[in-house]
């Protein structure tokens, strides 16, 4: 096994060569007569250790980006991209977007984001953390996780794999209103895999993972395979339930998907498209009263945090669901002009959204449930974002006065999201923060279960 590191600690000295290269691609683009133009370039490298049965399985290292410019012409567009960064191929690429940008149609919402958006005020939002780490380093974690989670319960018969990554990322965005800015950015992460089965023969798999930009702030390799372990002898000798209308708390990394379904709704795309449940509920309530969304871009060293958006327009911390209502959508410059609305800096996804809580535990939101299920899988594509109609394979666990009986599976769970999104009965404080939603388990006061 290699004993090479992942350049996590080289990566941020590229950003004047990237910046170099955005900026030779705006000035040919000029030269050429365009009405304007936007370069973005992103440049990954990093290292991805597996393991399976303590044993090393692949090593990848990886070392990859590309410059993508698009160039507009009288209203019209043209986009090309290059991974060679000499002089010549940024040119032939600028020269590329704009022949196409000369025959494509006219679309007169089409454009640059307005100059008087563009992000002014960069700070560091302390999302670089460079850690000089070999394979032999990511393989001891990863083997760390599955020996911890291979000895804490007999039933855990197998691993089916633990993985390790460790990666860096510099990003430059430019266009033709001056703005050019980049920056660099790490991510580690670990996760494991177990396969546990009982003496019938019954088999059951489930998995743990930690994810932060700071190496030391992953959790121990020994406590994310002791969760996998114990998560998956969790769901040993699982069953069906009788179709039922019962409440449902959703486990938080369940009800991060819950809080995807309003993101895709109240984008401008699904909106000038008319394929969104939610058409005209500006200023509407959807969620009980007590329910509130705050998005916070600058939060320092989050998993989705960003001075500006991916056309160069300043993020700000602004509400998203206030005492119920729905406050703003999520809109581009392009999805702006479509609905006749103000862009609201959501080019390329949300910031770090934070859910209001009713100050209740996960564990006391199960003794608040009374009886019900606890939702901790769901599989298919089962949502229609026209209607809001929600049905969704599930697996989870059977709750009786309080107390969790035992696991569920090969169940379906249906309801329709308004109807959902207005029964949220509860919000657990102990939120989960691996990803742009941060949040903890959500209670739903009923749907409906099919099952035997």
């Amino acid at each position: 096994m290699t004993s090479e590191k992942a350049p996590t600690a080289t990566i941020d000295s590229e950003l004047p060569t990237l910046k170099n290269a955005v900026s030779t691609a705006l000035e040919y683009a000029k030269e050429l007569g365009s009405s304007s133009a936007e370069v973005a370039i992103s440049k990954q490298q990093g290292l991805s250790v597996s393991t399976r049965n303590k044993e090393v399985e692949t090593v990848e290292f990886n070392k990859d980006g590309a410059l993508g410019i698009t160039v507009y012409r009288d209203g019209r567009k043209g986009n090309s991209s290059t991974s060679d960064l000499s002089a010549e191929a940024i040119r032939q690429a600028v020269k590329a977007a704009d022949d196409i940008a000369k025959y494509t149609s006219q679309d007169p919402f089409s454009g640059l984001a307005d100059a008087a958006l563009m992000a002014q005020h960069i700070q560091d939002l302390q999302l670089f953390h460079p850690e000089n780490l070999t394979a032999e380093d990511l393989a001891t974690l990863a083997i760390s996780a599955e020996e911890a989670c291979l000895s804490t319960d007999k039933r855990i018969k197998s691993s089916d794999g633990a993985t390790a990554n460790a990666h860096s990322t510099a990003k430059v965005y430019g266009n033709s209103h001056g703005f050019l800015n980049g920056y660099s950015s790490t991510r580690y992460s670990l996760s494991c895999v177990a396969i546990g089965e009982e003496s019938d023969g019954n088999m059951q798999r489930d998995y743990d993972y930690t994810v932060a930009r700071k190496f030391a702030d992953l959790l121990s390799a020994q406590e994310v395979g002791i969760k996998a372990a114990h998560k998956t002898v969790d769901r040993l000798d699982a069953r069906k339930i009788a179709t039922a209308k019962l409440p449902v708390l959703f486990a938080p990394e369940i009800a991060t998907g819950l809080m995807g379904h309003l993101i895709g709704a109240i984008s401008g795309s699904s909106l000038y498209r008319k394929s969104s449940f939610l058409l005209d509920a500006i200023d509407t309530q959807i969620f009980p009263e007590w329910f509130n969304i705050e998005e916070q871009p600058h939060l320092l060293g989050a998993l989705a945090s960003a001075n500006y958006d991916s056309e160069g327009v300043a993020t700000q911390d602004r509400k998203i669901i206030e005492n119920g209502h729905l406050v703003t959508y999520l809109l581009t410059s392009y999805s702006a002009r479509k609905l006749g609305l103000n862009n609201t800096g959501h080019a390329g996804g949300i910031y770090n959204w934070t859910l209001s809580h009713t100050n209740q535990t996960f564990a006391e939101l199960i003794k608040a449930m009374g009886t019900g299920l606890i939702v901790t899988e769901v599989m298919g594509q089962g949502v229609n974002p026209v209607t809001g109609d929600y049905s969704r394979g599930a697996a989870g666990f059977y709750v009786e006065n309080g107390q969790v009986l035992y696991p569920v599976e090969e169940i379906t769970i249906a309801g329709n999201l308004k109807d959902m999104f207005m029964g949220i009965q509860g919000v657990a404080k102990d939120r989960d923060l691996r990803s742009s939603i941060r949040t903890g388990g959500i209670l739903l006061s009923e749907m409906k279960i099919a099952g035997n």
